[in-house]
């Protein structure tokens, strides 16, 4: 199973396998066709008051990636989004922050591969 982050602003490509936006708002200036989306998930995005306390500030990150994570730990969301990209699927999540580095699809493909890893083990999430 591969994981894989993209911006939403990037090319598609066959290689993207599902493509999935992560985001809560819809991207500017990208038309439904461009993105070429299988899904769009914004019940897995951070929050409307945690994305708006974050604004992409690298230095609030570590923290940012705190508080996702205690907001994704009860969300059925992350179950779905997993089932997509289990076996020997593709799954690219996607977003639209500038910020390559600091974003939550990050710590979302985090988040999905401790809960496949966790699944695979037979200790469940």
């Amino acid at each position: 199973m591969t994981i894989a982050v993209k911006r939403v602003y990037d090319e598609p490509s066959p290689e993207d396998g599902s493509r999935v936006l992560v985001d809560r708002l819809w991207p500017r200036g990208v038309s439904k066709e461009r993105a070429r989306l299988d899904r769009w998930s914004k019940e897995v995005a951070p929050s409307s008051d945690l994305r708006t306390w974050f604004h992409h500030d690298p230095e609030r990150f570590e923290e940012f990636e705190r508080r996702y994570r205690a907001e994704l730990a009860d969300n059925p969301e992350v179950a779905e989004l997993a089932a997509l990209g289990a076996g020997d699927r593709r799954l690219t999540l996607l977003y639209s922050a500038r910020d390559p580095a600091h974003n939550q699809a990050l710590v979302l493909r985090d988040v999905l591969q401790a809960y496949l890893d966790d699944a695979g083990s037979g200790s469940g999430t």
